[in-house]
């Protein structure tokens, strides 16, 4: 019954994409933020959101083709015409707004700290518990307090432009913020001991701490989310309302049928699906 009434929503799904769809749709993603997506073995696109994009594109009767730019990247050129939406694990915020349209969401799940076990941060407050930075109020002023506390006077690496980069310099005074181009980069500074810490989305923490050489460090901190951090979406130019209603019917019918959770259990092995 379950199976019924998800291809009955999918087919009238696609019985609702606009008569002006856009039938050829350039996107771009980072490639450099596994799982989400990176280059994978093979030299090929991989992750949730590469299977997000084939599994969309089908959804809205589009063919689309997949390319890699660099995260700093992805908004000029967007905006230069160079494609026409960007799948990169990119937040709703109100900076990015002033500049480029979203679509619906296609994930939420928090961020968090990764640190060295025998480092100066090993004991962050509230490991594990998650805080809602806009509806936890005092529980979350309080966890601040302390994380701010604890964190003076440190480095936390952070990729460049990021939310979790807007959280450093918003919430947290006193902490020395080394920004990255790539996530990458600043994991591997922590492993050398040139930063005391990172923060990025728990799945992609999750993901670097099955590799070997991750094995001194581990999560570290609140699972937080709220503003500045938020949910993930398409990335649009401003004046292509037609690409985001077409865009919109897909996520809908994708996340009400069940399919992002399960590609997002599939790569993250938790649901990241949007919650309305």
């Amino acid at each position: 019954m379950k199976l019924a009434v998800a291809t009955l929503f999918a087919v009238a799904a696609l019985s609702a994409v606009p008569a002006v769809a856009q039938d050829s749709i350039r996107i771009a993603t980072e490639g450099a933020y596994k799982p989400w997506s990176f280059i994978n073995s093979s030299g090929k696109l991989d992750g949730f959101e590469i299977d997000f994009i084939n599994a969309l594109c089908p959804r809205i009767k589009a063919s689309c083709q997949i390319v890699a730019q660099s995260w700093d990247g992805l908004i000029p050129s967007l905006k230069a015409g160079k494609f026409d939406a960007i799948v990169a694990t990119m937040g709703v915020t109100p900076k990015r707004m002033d500049v480029i349209n979203f679509s619906e969401a296609y994930a939420a799940s928090p961020n968090t700290f990764m640190v060295l076990k025998d480092g100066p941060l090993a004991n962050l407050a509230a490991t594990g518990e998650p805080v809602n930075l806009v509806s936890d109020g005092a529980k979350a002023d309080a966890v601040l307090a302390e994380l701010s506390r604890q964190l003076k006077g440190k480095t936390v690496g952070v990729q460049i432009s990021t939310t979790s980069a807007a959280f450093l310099h918003e919430k947290l005074k006193g902490v020395d913020v080394r920004e990255y181009k790539t996530f990458d980069e600043a994991e591997l500074d922590l492993l050398a001991g040139r930063v005391d810490a990172v923060i990025t989305n728990i799945t992609v923490i999750k993901d670097l701490l099955k590799r070997e050489e991750m094995k001194n460090a581990k999560l570290a901190g609140p699972l937080l989310a709220g503003s500045p951090f938020s949910v993930v979406a398409v990335g649009l130019r401003k004046e292509d309302a037609a690409l985001k209603s077409q865009l919109d019917i897909g996520i809908k019918s994708l996340r009400d049928d069940g399919t992002i959770k399960s590609l997002s259990e599939k790569w993250f092995g938790v649901d990241v699906t949007p919650r309305s």
